[in-house]
């Protein structure tokens, strides 16, 4: 048995899809009316991962979109800063240049994003470019043929290799794709593999696939990353995105991260959602209750 089938003995990867969509639900529905406060708008605004990643980007466009959020600062001065602004690799040294804000990060999608199928010499490459730019995040996909073909080693190899890449100067957040996974037990195997090569974040999805993230994943991972810490004292942080556009729907994952991890990982350190509308959705919130 390999190293990596023995850590996955020790976790409960036998998870039912209907048990977890009703603990889910359940869990949703008793503390998420607690949380619609502008304290809690406020912490989701800052922990926001402020995303473009279209096939239409350009220096121009990106310039622009940094600036947006330099302006965010400038417009809503009592509003922390968005946690980080997430681009392609190419386009790192175009945030770096047109952004005044040195509390927010550079996070690249890097590796062979969105599908990770290309060379692992290349996608070690790419990472290191990245970095070498000014991320100091980055955002890479698990293989989702290799984990769904049982490929366990050549997986977590590659995690450990692209991590090294980041040389302690980017932290490094792994996608899982959990709509490409097919069930909870398998994103939660996706999760602790992650976790034991030694991800900085797991991640829901790419955004490029549907579905993209969902509550009864994000869930299965915050179980997992508890469970984890739990044996080998090791923390790291969640980050959900792919399709969360308003604050109904991010008031969903704050509000399971904060039942199942607890206040430790209500951070930016430790808990993210990558999007971009969803910044005016919070503003608009947090003026809302201003008004009342």
């Amino acid at each position: 048995m390999s190293p990596y089938e023995e850590m996955l003995k020790g976790y409960n990867t036998d998870l039912h899809n209907e048990e977890v969509a009703q603990i889910v639900e359940k869990i949703i529905r008793e503390n998420i009316s607690g949380n619609a406060t502008e304290e809690v708008y406020r912490f989701l605004f800052g922990c926001l991962d402020f995303t473009s990643l279209n096939p239409t980007d350009n220096q121009t466009q990106i310039a622009a979109f940094t600036r947006q959020v330099n302006e965010f600062d400038n417009q809503n001065p009592e509003l922390n800063h968005v946690a980080a602004i997430c681009v392609y690799p190419n386009f790192v040294e175009c945030v770096r240049m047109n952004l005044d804000l040195s509390d927010v990060n550079i996070a690249a999608v890097a590796g062979g994003f969105p599908s990770a199928q290309t060379f692992s010499e290349v996608k070690i490459a790419e990472v290191a470019l990245a970095v070498a730019d000014g991320a100091n995040e980055i955002d890479m996909v698990m293989n989702v043929g290799q984990f769904l073909n049982g490929e366990y080693e050549d997986i977590c190899d590659e995690i450990v290799e692209i991590k090294r890449a980041c040389r302690e100067k980017a932290r490094l957040k792994v996608i899982l794709e959990t709509g490409a996974l097919g069930d909870y037990a398998a994103i939660k195997k996706a999760s602790l593999l992650a976790i034991y090569s030694g991800a900085d974040f797991i991640k829901t999805s790419t955004g490029k696939l549907s579905p993209g993230a969902t509550p009864e994943a994000f869930y299965v991972m915050c179980t997992a990353i508890k469970e984890y810490y739990e044996k080998n004292h090791i923390r790291i942080g969640i980050k959900a995105a792919g399709g969360i556009s308003t604050t109904a729907e991010a008031l969903k994952y704050y509000t399971i991260a904060q039942s199942v991890l607890g206040p430790e990982w209500l951070n930016k350190e430790y808990f993210r959602i990558g999007a971009s509308r969803l910044a005016s959705s919070l503003v608009q919130s947090i003026l809302e209750i201003r008004r009342k």
